[in-house]
């Protein structure tokens, strides 16, 4: 039985199409830079926003059903979820989903063992549901912030058996995505954090989220899995204080305790709102030093100071974001809509809406990077901007075969240095916006 019977399977139509239910930018198998465009936004999705939230908040109760005709909280709703899921990602062509452990199913706050055979039967019941299809895991995790035994965190818990039930979450959480053949895991730190410094020990809770970290790489390894480790860095909230801030902290954190080659970033474009960088910024972070990873595509309000997680609109967002991975030469993992509707937006309708709106956005992105960089004009100017290190000198410098003595000579023979040249950032957006609206 159809869950969507009054919606059609979304086909591309191009810009001039008014059907409320047709991709207007995104077309699969249009070839961009030498890929197709579903070759470079492998989208997935949540399964936590899109089957599982209702638009609750702290103000009120859901306006959503997201029941699909099952009595939530049941292992029947739970498979009422995989289908809903499945027919939803094949109307809009998109081939990967992430979750959560406890998005797939009930949690049994008194056995977790049970809970462990509720995650086995849901992850046979989805590998029965998607055999035959294109449908498959993009990555998986552990909720380890929503239950109450996560209060004071779950690596950085003090509690040793709280650490002990994390480890299990982890545990299990990435053998079903080996299980569901994931791409990724990733490890969001939601409450690995602290509120005050008056109770706190900042060293022993980092070192012991390393550790655990390092028995996740270990068992991963040791049945099968052969994707990235991502952190999801953000700055706030829940906690005040969070340990994985933006992507140099994260990056930082890795390299301090040996963690960097197994892990890299997922970037989200929200949190790097809450930390007052832009979206580009932290990919580029991540990028520059190797860890790029994947995506969590949505966006924030500069006007709240909360996570929204709204499904991306903002073009020139999307564009300096895609033109970044390009640079970078793509993700190795995708592009998760960690995003949800709007809570007067309540219908499964809208659903479908908010996900044509993220694939387009982030197609036209694609298409307008692509652009820039073929135009060239940003390329050329950073090339010309750097130019003085082309010389003899510059290329001493760069290669650490100069001293402190050296150039403290060439400055004193100069006695003034010339005018580094400007900036023209004002030039350059202009390039941009000449790119975009071509």
């Amino acid at each position: 039985m159809e869950i969507f019977a009054n919606i059609p399977k979304i086909e591309f139509e191009g810009k001039n199409s008014k059907n409320p239910f047709a991709f207007k930018y995104y077309d699969a198998d249009r070839v961009i830079m030498g890929r197709t465009m579903k070759e470079h936004l492998p989208f997935a999705m949540a399964w936590w926003h899109n089957l599982c939230a209702n638009g609750q908040d702290m103000f009120g109760v859901g306006t959503a059903d997201k029941s699909f005709g099952a009595i939530p909280g049941t292992m029947e709703h739970a498979k009422a979820k995989v289908d809903a899921g499945i027919e939803f990602m094949q109307k809009l062509g998109i081939e990967y989903y992430c979750f959560h452990d406890v998005d797939l199913v009930p949690e049994c706050v008194t056995d977790i063992n049970e809970t462990n055979r509720r995650l086995d039967e849901i992850s046979d019941y989805i590998l029965e549901k998607t055999r035959g299809t294109n449908i498959k895991c993009l990555w998986g995790t552990a909720n380890m912030f929503g239950n109450p035994r996560f209060m004071n965190g779950a690596g950085s818990t003090n509690s040793v058996d709280v650490y002990c039930f994390a480890a299990a979450q982890i545990k299990k959480a990435l053998e079903l995505t080996v299980k569901l053949g994931g791409r990724g895991y990733v490890f969001w730190g939601g409450r690995e954090g602290y509120e005050t410094l008056l109770n706190t020990d900042v060293k022993f809770e980092q070192e012991n989220i390393a550790s655990l970290m390092h028995m996740a790489v270990e068992y991963g390894r040791g049945i099968g899995f052969t994707g990235d480790f991502y952190i999801e860095p953000k700055p706030k909230e829940p906690m005040k204080h969070q340990y994985d801030f933006d992507a140099a902290t994260a990056i930082g954190f890795l390299r301090q305790y040996g963690l960097d080659k197994d892990f890299k970033m997922n970037i989200e474009a929200n949190h790097a709102t809450l930390a007052q960088h832009t979206f580009q910024h932290e990919l580029r972070v991540s990028a520059i030093n190797g860890m790029l990873g994947s995506v969590d595509a949505n966006q924030g309000d500069p006007l709240l100071g909360w996570d929204t997680d709204e499904f991306p609109c903002n073009v020139y967002d999307a564009t300096m974001a895609m033109y970044e991975i390009l640079k970078a030469g793509g993700l190795t993992g995708g592009f998760n809509f960690d995003s949800k509707n709007r809570r007067p937006s309540n219908t499964y309708e809208d659903m479908f809406h908010a996900f044509i709106l993220g694939m387009d956005t982030f197609a036209l992105g694609l298409i307008k990077a692509a652009e820039m960089i073929e135009d060239g004009r940003l390329d050329e100017f950073v090339a010309r901007k750097y130019a003085s290190f082309d010389s003899e000198l510059g290329r001493k410098i760069r290669a650490h075969e100069t001293t402190l003595t050296e150039l403290a000579d060439r400055a004193a023979e100069l006695k003034a240095p010339a005018n580094p040249g400007s900036g023209a950032q004002e030039y350059l957006e202009g390039v941009v916006n000449n790119v975009l609206f071509s």
